[in-house]
């Protein structure tokens, strides 16, 4: 046998060793790496998959809170108008009351001050009746019969004339 047998099955031998070697490559790939690749594949995508859910949740929770927010605001610029509304009408109502109190009190003490000068002019008429009849009293004490006598005939007259006139 030759040198270029040998050589040949050298070479076939090599060409042999690496297509064995390349499909026992194939097979621990396909039997043992490409299952751990797609696992760990499927794995992440799943990681990815809850990852987009949980932010799509968080996403929604944050609308929801935007609405809420914005209905929240809404709900309170309603109260505030309502209580100024509230406000307003309860200070019209205080200063309508008040002014209504104030006339009513000036109407009664505008009254009391009529009933006073009415019971300060009777006082005050009653005191000069009195005075004026003291003074009367003391002056006739002092009148003379003829000065009587005259002042008698004069209101007599006066008397009559107012009778037949």
């Amino acid at each position: 046998m030759s040198d270029a047998f040998y050589e040949s099955v050298a070479i076939w031998s090599q060409v042999v060793a690496s297509i064995l070697f390349i499909f026992v490559l194939v097979y621990l790939w396909a039997r043992f790496l490409a299952p751990a690749v797609l696992a760990s594949q499927a794995r992440k995508n799943a990681e990815l998959a809850e990852a987009e859910r949980r932010r799509d949740e968080a996403h929604d929770r944050a609308s929801i809170a935007t609405s809420e927010i914005a209905s929240a605001e809404a709900d309170a610029e309603a109260i505030l108008a309502r209580a100024q509304g509230d406000a307003s009408r309860l200070h019209d109502r205080i200063v309508s009351e008040a002014r209504a109190e104030g006339e009513r009190l000036a109407r009664n003490a505008g009254g009391e001050l009529e009933r006073s000068r009415a019971v300060a002019r009777d006082e005050l008429r009653a005191e000069l009746l009195e005075r004026a009849l003291v003074i009367a009293r003391e002056r006739a004490a002092t009148i003379d019969p003829a000065t009587n006598k005259r002042l008698v005939d004069e209101t007599l007259e006066t008397a009559d004339a107012g009778a037949h006139g």
